[in-house]
């Protein structure tokens, strides 16, 4: 006997992806990512092999944030009237005039400050544009799954990167610094010319999303969104520091390039497997307590990281901190588009990037200046104290909801 048409149609309708839109996304997010991260690790590298010192080597990689503090909010208006394919083609483009620099031009302190500069607008605007288009691949019953795929394809990337590091480094306390801004620069000529791939949103979508703006006073007043918002630039920043910092501390207790390459390509894959569970784990513990266990997890990782010496049990704190920060970083994104007007979830997670590029700006040179009197775990210490803070803020607040 057929299925009634409407049971055929409930079966058909068991998702609202926009495939068409969804695959090109979402390879172009991954070879992004390659690029981002290569970039940050090989600049680490770079500002190692110059010798600059540590307070230098804490600004250098805080100009990755500092334009893009000021540029966030517009670049979210900009979003709400339906541009984050145009957002993502001039990431794409920025991007790779960064990385030209750092291939051509980066043989000093000043100069890997200048490209950093310039390839943190370029993320920026990356960033926004792909958490903008989680928006529009997807209705209401799949939103969940595309930002936890989203989540998923960025932590491949930031595993393939670091892979290729460690093989080219083999044994060396550095790897092949020109080496790795040559790979960089090829791939983010890929991705500038994959971005063409994204179509821009219809007119009816425009007009659609071209309503009155919503103040920015009123968004942070929203019902728990600054709470979320802090707890993703915690998270955010908590990730940013470890790429700066655990290269440093490898140099500082002689680790190989290497190693320090796998042990970012674990991290890797424990925020893969964390994710690819993730909407099963909001079912089961409930946004508040599932933020709370992953950020004292991250922090745990943080303080076994930092304290130990050893590289088995080094490997074994990447883990528990990749667990840890894949679900706290995918539950903000996930909590601002939870909490944000309809019309205004661009602005809204571009405040969250504005959160946190500002601490990405902060916390690095302070991390630098506890780095030069205390030494590299002092940082990481620093940091498992920021996450275990703020999950039991969020836990503490979000409760008396």
């Amino acid at each position: 006997m057929p299925a009634h048409p409407s049971a055929m149609a409930g079966m058909q309708k068991k998702h609202d992806y926009d495939f068409s839109l969804t695959i090109p996304f979402l390879i172009h997010a991954f070879v992004a990512q390659i690029v981002t991260v290569i970039t940050r690790i090989d600049t680490s590298y770079r500002a190692i092999e110059l010798g600059v010192p540590v307070v230098w080597y804490g600004l250098i990689n805080s100009g990755y944030a500092l334009l893009p503090i000021f540029l966030a909010v517009p670049v979210g208006r900009y979003l709400d009237r339906g541009n984050d394919a145009r957002v993502v083609w001039l990431g794409s483009a920025i991007a790779l005039v960064s990385n030209i620099g750092f291939w051509a031009w980066g043989h000093s302190g000043v100069n890997l400050l200048l490209f950093a500069v310039i390839g943190g607008i370029g993320h920026l605007l990356l960033m926004a544009g792909h958490q903008g288009m989680t928006l529009r691949c997807t209705g209401p019953k799949s939103r969940e799954s595309i930002i936890g795929t989203y989540m998923v394809v960025l932590s491949i990337g930031q595993m393939l990167a670091p892979i290729y590091i460690a093989w080219t480094a083999g044994s060396a306390k550095l790897p092949p610094t020109q080496l790795l801004f040559e790979v960089a620069l090829g791939v983010a000529i890929l991705a500038l010319a994959l971005s063409f791939a994204l179509r821009p949103a219809p007119p009816a979508e425009k007009t659609a999303a071209e309503r009155k703006p919503v103040p920015v006073m009123d968004l942070v007043r929203t019902n728990g969104l600054i709470v979320v918002i802090v707890a993703s630039v915690v998270t955010v920043t908590s990730f940013d520091l470890l790429v700066i910092y655990l290269p440093l501390l490898g140099a500082e207790r002689h680790i190989s390039a290497s190693t320090i390459g796998w042990l970012f390509t674990v991290r890797a894959l424990a925020s893969i497997a964390a994710r690819l569970i993730y909407p099963q784990l909001v079912r089961i513990f409930g946004r508040v307590y599932l933020s709370l266990i992953t950020m004292l997890l991250g922090a745990a990782g943080f303080v076994i990281v930092g304290l130990t010496p050893s590289v088995p049990v080094m490997f074994i704190g990447t883990v528990i901190m990749g667990i840890g920060l894949g679900i706290s970083v995918t539950l903000a994104m996930s909590n601002v588009v939870e909490l944000a007007p309809l019309n205004a979830r661009g602005t809204a997670l571009s405040l969250r990037l504005t959160g946190n590029r500002l601490g990405q700006f902060i916390v690095p040179s302070l991390g630098s200046v506890v780095a030069a009197s205390a030494g590299v775990s002092g940082v990481f210490l620093i940091i498992a104290f920021m996450l275990a803070s703020s999950g039991i803020s969020v836990q503490m607040t979000m409760r008396k909801k």
